[in-house]
């Protein structure tokens, strides 16, 4: 049976023992969708190691910054890893950090034993494969959530296509906009030029009007970019679209000094699983 690799399954247990506030439920951390790809990974192979050292980078990472895309090359092809996380742009950095490694979490107990896995949190996006995906458009649906109809409501949905149309038009990866008791909130993958950022989030806004017609609230998410409004808070986590607090900063000053300590911890538990891996046969 797979397992999860033990350095990295050790670094999410204390990462999760020194932060419990990251599994605290808070909105943020609200799963939204996630898959596993089909392919599995050789137990102890140079493919797990690299994905232990995948995975320990985005947590890492998300400490400073709100996106980031990492390639771990390895002995041969089949050992490359590809994998990124991006926050929403609203959230602070404690938020961030705290968010990413609960989506890693999620994702290592959701893909255990497979090559490739993502995660969608309210607040962030993690995601890891062997097959490259980084720099590639993708605007297949993976996500469409439509509240409950209100029926046409002149006012209310010509503000809800005004503010649509705003994020449309706005730039930048990171786009949020509102109008009386209208918000709306959109977002591109980091990893995608501005034609192709434009392009995408113009599909996920068309599509949002014509599938979610009167209704209330709204989420469409592509592979690359996603599109949300509410109407009146009508949204289950219309104040996941708002600025987030300082909650996460009590945890904050920690987590940059453990994790550099875990890291190490790491590096000498995955070499003391290989030799003992080696004595084992």
């Amino acid at each position: 049976m797979s397992k999860t690799p033990l350095s990295f399954t050790i670094f999410l247990s204390l990462t999760l023992f020194f932060f419990p506030s990251i599994t605290a439920s808070s909105i943020t951390d609200r799963y939204l969708y996630g898959g596993c790809t089909q392919q599995k990974y050789t137990p102890n192979s140079p493919y797990e190691s690299n994905l232990n050292s995948m995975l320990t980078s985005l947590v890492n990472s998300a400490t400073y910054l709100s996106y980031n895309n990492f390639t771990m090359v390895g002995g041969s092809q089949q050992d490359v890893i590809y994998g990124l996380y991006q926050c929403r742009g609203d959230l602070s950095m404690p938020d961030c950090a705290t968010c990413v490694a609960r989506a890693v979490t999620k994702a290592g107990d959701m893909c255990r034993g497979s090559c490739g896995g993502a995660v969608q949190l309210d607040g962030c996006y993690v995601k890891y494969d062997n097959a490259t995906f980084l720099g590639v458009e993708d605007k297949v649906v993976v996500l469409k959530q439509c509240g409950p109809s209100v029926g046409y409501n002149p006012e209310g949905m010509g503000s809800r296509d005004a503010v649509l149309g705003g994020l449309a038009g706005s730039g930048g990866p990171f786009r949020e906009g509102g109008s009386g008791v209208v918000r709306g909130v959109a977002q591109c993958m980091g990893d995608l030029s501005y034609g192709e950022c434009q392009d995408c989030l113009s599909e996920a806004i068309a599509k949002l009007k014509s599938d979610c017609g009167t209704a209330d609230y709204g989420d469409m998410f592509l592979g690359k970019c996603y599109a949300r409004y509410s109407i009146g808070g009508a949204h289950q986590a219309s104040k996941a679209h708002g600025k987030s607090g300082k909650g996460g900063e009590r945890t904050f000053a920690m987590v940059i000094g453990i994790l550099a300590g875990v890291a190490i911890l790491i590096i000498f538990l995955a070499f003391l699983s290989k030799i003992c891996g080696r004595q084992g046969k």
